[in-house]
């Protein structure tokens, strides 16, 4: 199986991106010039890059002109593009295989051959989002997150718009030949020293001045001469496509007073004073004048607010906030309706679909195929490698680096973009590894180098090595029964001749969405962090986020106080939006179906009448079926939903990424949600 996974992941993972094609059935020619035809594969298990699923398929040719109707189940080998949205199986072996009317065995065996051989070339490029949906049951992973973090940060309360600006502890000045001018290193954002005395931040187009690095900073129209410079390089860097319709830019609510923090903290933000709008069928209220996730329970008389996935409760919208497990919640956000202003949320409600998902789709890799003769990467250090040691393992890991380096005796391990390399010095060179060292899955999350675990070697044969990361990598985590951001836990940067910034889990307003993963929010566009500082490799400051060459994608920030799914999530800067970086690495390698036909797993195959009836297969032909409340009916409604809701999915991610979603017709009893209908 390995074997054959290696033969065919080349083509897949290098070879031009398609279209997802979700027209079924698809057809396989045997040998004898029968015609078996393969209905929309349902699958059941998700483990690593291990897949099983069943399907029903009917063959036509070798028996006359009757059609024969048989079911199988299959475990197999897939690869995926999560920037495209697909999952491609590279290889399958069959474990049962069941025909509707007596069968020759050696006709069986010939027929398993058949299906096992072709189906590789019919399940390639199969929506991610359907697979998602359609999923029997929550994959079995190593991706547990123990002891992550929920102290809550510092929670920042304003009542106009305003802008979080962060600085890693005590403000450290570095010179910038681009600007010729001094610039504070360890920050996200573009705060510089000027000739004249004063402190400048530049961001939304605007310039703010402070008599203080650490501020407080006023928007002024009077610069010094000397900032021209700076402005035009980091106009430059940005680029023309962040120039789209913005109203903090344009004049209207133009940020006065920006917030400065030097810790990570969040800001909550309302356009005047607090607005409640209640919840149908809740009683719960959320504050409509927000872009933040801001809940009043009625009942319990306390406010929730979501951030970085994690909830936290106050008796008042000033605080103190204090952290409450998701699965403390109160039970009306569980019936959050889908479509809402307010849906977005349910991601982070346990016992939700929205959560169900969003806990298959990180545990899904993101696949590579690296080639063994060429693969290599590049450490750069800060000075001479140093080494600090990891608690609770032989680890130790490099301080000075924004890569992923640990060392254990005299060897080195390495992993940037995906992939693990050792080395017999820290300064290598480089060799793509054949297994993961022993001790990683031990590594604390309060390291910089904790996400290290989350990449995974799949197999490997004397060309390829199959490779692949889980959401952990980019540093999404499940803590109980959802998703979280970070691990909580405040690393401080490394503090040496180049500033290196670790991870932070909270200060980017960090949003969930099912297509992208965490987002930074409608303040951390390209208008206000920089690419100017850090290692200037043509990143954004790496480090902040996690892997070098990663940075979370922004969401387009139009104030419009109306939730994310709603409005700002139907744009995603193409310019920013990456969830597979193996595309970063130079040695890697819409329709609807036509029949509704599938099996309830017993080995029956059912057709689909269209108006909520079934017809079985029996024999050579459909018979009608009063179908009783039994577990057969439910079985079959629960796929019915859930290949739907793998629909809206698609559509949904289309309709986000710019796409066209023609082809595509939804059914009631499911309403669109509110990101679907509010779409452009």
């Amino acid at each position: 199986m390995k074997k054959l996974l290696l033969l065919l992941l080349p083509a897949m993972i290098v070879g031009q991106a398609m279209t997802a094609q979700d027209g079924w059935p698809r057809s396989i020619v045997a040998a004898d010039g029968g015609i078996i035809r393969i209905f929309e594969l349902q699958p059941d298990s998700l483990f690593d890059n291990n897949i099983r699923f069943s399907a029903a398929f009917s063959i036509t040719g070798k028996y006359g002109g009757e059609s024969i109707y048989g079911s199988f189940e299959a475990f197999g080998v897939f690869g995926t593009d999560k920037n495209n949205r697909t999952l491609t199986i590279a290889g399958a072996n069959l474990s049962r295989l069941d025909l509707c009317i007596p069968n020759d065995p050696a006709d069986k065996a010939a027929l398993r051959e058949t299906i096992e051989c072709g189906l590789p070339s019919i399940a390639r490029e199969l929506s991610l989002d359907r697979v998602i949906a359609m999923l029997g049951t929550m994959p079995k992973t190593r991706d547990a997150s123990p002891d992550i973090d929920h102290t809550p940060p510092r929670i920042i309360m304003s009542t106009r718009p305003s802008m979080l600006v962060l600085i890693d502890g005590i403000p450290r000045f570095k010179w910038n030949k681009d600007y010729g001018l001094k610039v504070i290193a360890n920050s996200p954002n573009t705060i510089l020293e000027s000739v004249d005395g004063w402190f400048y931040l530049y961001g939304g187009r605007h310039w703010y001045i402070a008599p203080m690095p650490e501020g407080p900073y006023h928007l002024t129209y009077e610069t010094s001469p000397d900032l021209t410079r700076a402005m035009a390089a980091v106009d430059g860097i940005n680029g023309p496509d962040t120039e789209h319709t913005d109203t903090l830019r344009e004049g209207h609510d133009i940020i006065v007073q920006p917030i400065l923090s030097m810790k990570p903290a969040e800001l909550l933000q309302t356009k005047g004073g607090p607005v409640l709008a209640s919840i149908a069928g809740t009683h719960l209220c959320y504050v409509s004048n927000t872009n933040d996730d801001i809940f009043l329970d009625s009942l319990g008389h306390r406010y929730y607010t979501l951030i970085s996935g994690r909830w936290f409760i106050a008796s008042g919208l000033s605080g103190p906030w204090r952290y409450i497990d998701a699965d403390s919640l109160p039970q009306d956000f569980a019936r959050i309706p889908e479509g809402s202003a307010v849906d977005r949320v349910l991601a982070c409600v346990p016992g939700t679909s929205a959560a169900r998902e969003a806990i298959i789709e990180a545990f899904i890799p993101q696949t590579g195929l690296i080639d063994r003769h060429t693969a290599t990467t590049h450490v750069p250090y800060d000075g001479a490698p140093k080494f600090a040691p990891i608690r609770g393992t032989s680890l130790e890991y490099a301080i000075n680096t924004p890569v992923t380096v640990l060392r254990t005796g005299e060897t080195y391990y390495c992993a940037d973009e995906g992939a693990w390399f050792y080395a017999g010095s820290a300064e290598g060179p480089w060799t793509p590894a054949t297994r993961r060292r022993p001790g990683v899955d031990l590594i604390p999350p309060d390291y910089p180098v904790y996400n290290c675990k989350y990449v995974y070697i799949y197999s490997a044969d004397k060309d390829y090595i199959v490779t692949g990361y889980t959401a952990g990598y980019l540093g999404s985590y499940l803590d109980g029964h959802t998703l979280v951001y970070g691990t909580g836990y405040y690393i401080p940067g490394y503090p040496g001749n180049v500033c290196i910034p670790r991870p932070w889990t909270y200060g980017f307003n960090m949003w969930y969405n099912p297509w992208y993963g965490w987002s930074l929010g409608y303040d951390c566009s390209l208008d206000w962090l920089n690419t100017s500082t850090g290692w200037g490799q043509g990143y954004w400051s790496d480090g902040w986020w996690g892997p070098r060459g990663y940075r979370p994608p922004y969401i387009w920030h139009h104030f419009s106080g109306h939730g994310l799914y709603e409005k700002d999530i139907r744009r995603v800067a193409g310019s920013s939006y990456n969830n597979n970086l193996y595309t970063l690495r130079s040695d890697v390698a819409g329709r609807i179906e036509a029949e509704d036909i599938l099996t309830d797993g017993t080995g029956q195959v059912f057709r689909s009448t269209g108006d909520g009836g079934w017809l079985r297969r029996t024999g050579d032909h459909w018979s009608s079926v009063a179908i009783a409340e039994n577990d057969t009916l439910l079985r079959l409604r629960a796929i019915e939903r859930s290949r739907q809701r793998g629909k809206m999915r698609m559509l949904n991610f289309l309709i986000a990424n710019g796409g066209s979603a023609a082809g595509v017709r939804l059914t009631s009893p499911f309403q669109l949600p509110s990101y679907v209908r509010s779409k452009k």
